[in-house]
């Protein structure tokens, strides 16, 4: 099957090599025996990797092109680092770094301008639950982390808010194989139930009801917002008779409604 062309930052997607575990074992070695080669090789088949990983960042209004680029920072840390005795998937170790290193470029450019003293807080809070969290086993409270940096714990919980990424509600949350599910199909809105749907296609329906100048005057009282007196000048009739058919319109919609 042909893969069609996408080019992302004058790379051909469609022709990204895919290299093989063995061949990565192979390269690691020859690259932490000096060879600058292999390196070139492994960010080549691992790009891939990046565009799997900017996918998940695709709603969020940034250039594919500028996220291509920093995930491909966050993978060159990734392979500089990797340890090939810890006997873990290169994917696996480099996914979170690749992620990282976006999340990290998201929030330096967030029109949402965050202090520096408040985001110096949020790393310092971000080092020391990882350091924690370490130690115990298990993730501190806030109080324990406030402690630790000689914060008040408000400051502490203030300054993680300002450094969250923005979520969009397109963002998919699950998916098993089906229809995914959304961060907007987990919100409650009350302004949004099936009631208030079917409540307005009555609605337009009983309007359809209507003839023209019943329409007209509802929409110019109802949605225009214009007075009776208004409403009469524009179409020339008095406003008594405005109000007369302003009535009947409405009995006959509520008539059509409830029937």
């Amino acid at each position: 099957m042909s893969r069609s062309k996408v080019e992302i930052c004058g790379v051909d997607t469609s022709k990204l090599p895919v290299l093989k575990n063995d061949v990565m074992r192979e390269l690691f070695v020859k690259l932490q025996n000096g060879d600058l080669s292999a390196r070139e090789q492994l960010i080549n088949g691992n790009l891939r990797l990046v565009l799997s990983v900017i996918q998940r960042f695709n709603n969020r209004g940034e250039y594919v092109d500028d996220l291509f680029q920093v995930g491909c920072i966050g993978l060159m840390k990734a392979i500089d680092n990797f340890d090939l005795s810890q006997n873990v998937k290169f994917s696996t170790y480099a996914v979170p770094m690749i992620i990282g290193e976006i999340r990290r470029y998201l929030r330096d450019n967030n029109p949402i301008r965050v202090s520096r003293s408040l985001r110096d807080i949020a790393y310092k809070a971000l080092q020391v639950r990882d350091a924690l969290t370490n130690q115990k086993a298990c993730e501190p409270s806030i109080y324990e982390i406030s402690e630790v940096l000689n914060v008040p714990k408000e400051d502490v919980v203030f300054a993680l808010d300002a450094i969250q990424d923005p979520v969009s509600l397109f963002e998919p949350i699950y998916h098993d194989g089906g229809d995914p599910i959304y961060v907007m199909d987990q919100i409650s809105d009350d302004k949004n139930k099936d009631v208030q749907w079917v409540e307005e296609i009555a609605l337009k329906q009983a309007l359809e009801q209507l003839n023209d100048r019943e329409k007209m005057i509802l929409s110019m009282r109802f949605y225009e917002g214009k007075t009776q007196m208004e409403v009469a000048g524009e179409i020339g009739i008095s406003q008594a008779q405005v109000s007369r058919l302003e009535k009947a319109a409405i009995n006959q919609m509520q008539k059509h409604i409830k029937s």
